[in-house]
């Protein structure tokens, strides 16, 4: 007879059943409300740090700019100073060899004097007297030994100046293309980017390299380069005008008025200059102005022209919204939105309008100055040519050849120097 089989281990109530399958769908359901918690944490964090990157690019981006920018400035500063150091050394080197050349001059002088007092110690028996024509070649011997110290020692002076001057430059030179360098590594930072093939983690690299300087010290030493330049600079424009000065009175010919008045006129050519520079810059920098102010005016057209599209589409959607039947015209979330749209719309045009007003009034000053200006630099370049035409008239009162005088260019040519560098002659 055949007998049922039961199957061993533990048998479980129907409640117990029910219990395990309550807590699987319980644990589920917790399970998938933590997963979906994570979910929208890691959602928040990935939008969060996706944009806290995004800005920290921009950033490190904007200030990279600004560092090339200001290095840049630096860069075209320190070249322009250079040129005028190299015009500088040049100029002086022409003054220094005017003055070995008037030295030179001298020696002619000298060799008359003394032969004629080698020619008058032929004299005999009472002829051989101390007349005042010895007297006066005495004299002149020693005027002209006096004159050929007072041109050597002035030698003396440029060449050292000269020293001074090469020396700043070397140090020049050095900061302007240490600058030059580091403007293209920066260049090179801002062309990197996530797709670039040559960016890769490297070894520690936010540590302080040696040698790192404060950004006081790096302006410092740039301004002190450039501040040095200008001194030596300076002194060689006022050694260049004591070396003239020194060579125009061993020029008899010339009298103290002649020297004074082609000083006065050269200054005043320079102060000519120096205006007609600061004018031209002052109407470059307005014109780059007039431009930057259009261009504005044209994007707060363009601002208004935007916003007051936007302010139709509203108005139509608000317009529209009135031909709801019955209760469905009521004043709802869609409503106040709307109406708060057009309230800051209007705020919005009317402020750009102000502001056009107000940028179009600014470039209506800006043309007026700018016609105040380029009036006035046609007076100044009249004024200067006027000089020039003086100048070249005087050049009738140069003496003759074996009384040398400088070249007026090697002297006054101050043009290229900054402003407290000219040469003040009172």
């Amino acid at each position: 007879m055949a007998s049922l089989s039961v199957k061993p281990g533990q048998r479980f109530t129907l409640p117990d059943w029910k219990n395990n399958s309550l807590l699987i769908s319980a644990d589920a359901e917790q399970q998938r409300f933590n997963s979906h918690h994570i979910r929208q944490e890691g959602r928040v964090l990935r939008n969060d740090t996706g944009n806290q990157a995004k800005w920290d690019e921009h950033n490190s981006r904007t200030h990279l700019k600004d560092r090339i920018n200001t290095v840049d400035k630096w860069r075209e500063a320190l070249a322009k100073c250079l040129t005028d150091l190299d015009l500088e050394i040049d100029a002086l080197g022409k003054v220094k060899e005017a003055a070995e050349n008037a030295i030179q001059a001298k020696n002619l002088c000298l060799d008359v004097a003394i032969e004629c007092l080698t020619f008058r110690e032929s004299r005999r028996d009472i002829d051989v007297v101390r007349d005042p024509v010895e007297e006066e070649l005495h004299k002149e011997v020693k005027v002209i030994e006096k004159t050929k110290k007072e041109l050597q020692q002035r030698v003396d002076d440029a060449f050292r100046q000269l020293c001074r001057l090469k020396e700043a430059r070397q140090q020049l030179s050095c900061d302007h293309r240490h600058k030059v360098e580091a403007l293209e590594l920066d260049r090179q930072c801002m062309s990197f980017n996530p797709t670039s093939g040559n960016i890769s983690f490297k070894v520690n690299p936010t540590r302080i390299p040696d040698g790192t300087t404060a950004l006081s010290e790096w302006e410092l030493n740039s301004r002190c380069n450039k501040e040095r330049a200008e001194a030596e600079m300076r002194a060689s424009v006022d050694l260049r005008g004591a070396i003239t000065l020194t060579i125009a009175q061993t020029n008899n010919e010339l009298d103290a008025q002649r020297i004074a008045t082609e000083f006065a006129l050269r200054k005043r050519m320079r102060d000519m200059e120096a205006a007609l520079s600061e004018l031209r810059w002052q109407e470059k920098n307005t014109l780059e102005e007039i431009a930057e102010m259009e261009e504005e005016i044209r994007q707060l057209e363009e601002d208004i022209k935007k916003r007051t599209l936007d302010l139709k589409v509203a108005h139509t959607r608000l317009e529209t919204r009135t031909y709801r039947p019955h209760i469905e015209l009521c004043r709802d979330e869609a409503q106040f939105g709307l109406t708060d749209e057009v309230q800051q719309l209007e705020g919005i045009i009317r402020a750009l309008q102000q502001k056009r007003t107000e940028s179009q009034d600014a470039l209506d000053a800006l043309y007026r100055q700018l016609h105040r200006i380029q009036t006035d630099i046609g007076y100044k370049t009249n004024s200067l040519q006027l000089d020039n035409k003086c100048m070249d008239t005087r050049r009738k009162l140069v003496v003759p050849v074996e009384k040398f005088d400088p070249e007026v260019d090697a002297v006054s040519r101050t043009r290229n120097l900054p402003r407290e560098s000219q040469l003040e002659l009172a």
